[in-house]
């Protein structure tokens, strides 16, 4: 066995470790954040500004009653974490679900649908390319409104180029393999072809770029909330949060800074997934 391959070995060994802890962290948070109502100690709304601005418990002035504090009208900062996790997770993975599903369709219909086809689905890809992201959020949220359905369709349609330079790529160089030249051969249709022969074999590569995209999605919503464009009051979001505690940074950090911690560790967890499930995937197909 050569250094080479030990060295595979030994990383995708590790990579397989950090995977399984990344991946039970997760779950956990996720977990928590779906039982929100059968666990949290509060309802996520209860306004008690005798209890305004409470510390975490770790500091001088915080109790077990409000374990990471309270926010400037008296919120559990517990509370809403918990639902928060929820929303901000829930319009994440939709808006991710809705991006993959257009990219990949796209993706096919390009790689698959001939030369006319193939320009004209790569045109309209390089256009949204150049546009700025953010330009198109908040033109398709002042036209649409500020449901969470609409976030969830303004942020798929801005993250599905990706998987559609993706998916043509990989049909490009799949469709000229003999397997699916034989089933061309014996007169399979398009659809059948992609269906059996292509997605297949994207598997692999479409669930390490679904999980190192996810970050990005997660802190796009959070980032609308921030702005107060995304989710509206009073309903918990990470962003949201975070946003309603800029102005105490100075005499009561914690506002902004638990919900920062949350989203950054879910951000790291996904990273470190994905990162994983990269190195994985290499180290199979090397070996």
């Amino acid at each position: 066995m050569t250094d080479t391959a030990l060295v595979h070995r030994g990383t995708g060994r590790w990579s397989f470790g950090v995977l399984h802890l990344s991946g039970l962290a997760l779950a956990l948070i996720i977990a928590l954040g779906f039982m929100a109502p059968l666990i949290a100690p509060y309802d996520p709304n209860a306004v008690n500004l005798l209890n305004r601005l409470k510390p975490p418990v770790w500091l001088d002035g915080g109790s077990w009653a409000h374990p990471l504090g309270t926010d400037s009208i008296g919120r559990d900062l517990l509370t809403r974490c918990l639902y928060g996790v929820r929303t901000s997770f829930g319009i994440a993975v939709f808006g991710l679900i809705f991006s993959a599903v257009l990219g990949v369709a796209l993706g096919l219909l390009s790689g698959l649908g001939g030369r006319w086809v193939d320009r004209s689905v790569m045109t309209v890809t390089d256009v949204f390319i150049t546009l700025p992201n953010l330009l198109l959020l908040l033109c398709g949220i002042t036209l649409l409104g500020t449901e969470i359905w609409v976030l969830v369709l303004m942020i798929g349609l801005v993250r599905w180029e990706a998987y559609a330079r993706l998916v043509r790529g990989q049909v490009l160089t799949l469709r000229e393999q003999g397997y699916v030249e034989a089933s061309r051969a014996l007169g399979s249709s398009r659809m059948r072809i992609a269906l059996e022969h292509i997605l297949p074999n994207l598997a692999s590569p479409l669930v390490v770029i679904l999980t190192l995209s996810f970050p990005g999605v997660l802190l796009m919503e959070a980032g609308l909330s921030f702005l107060g464009v995304g989710v509206q009051p009073p309903t918990p979001s990470i962003g949201r949060m975070i946003g309603d505690g800029r102005d105490y940074l100075v005499n009561a950090w914690w506002v902004s800074g638990v919900p920062s911690i949350v989203i950054a560790t879910i951000t790291l967890l996904f990273q470190l997934i994905g990162d994983s499930l990269r190195d994985h995937i290499d180290v199979r197909a090397d070996g």
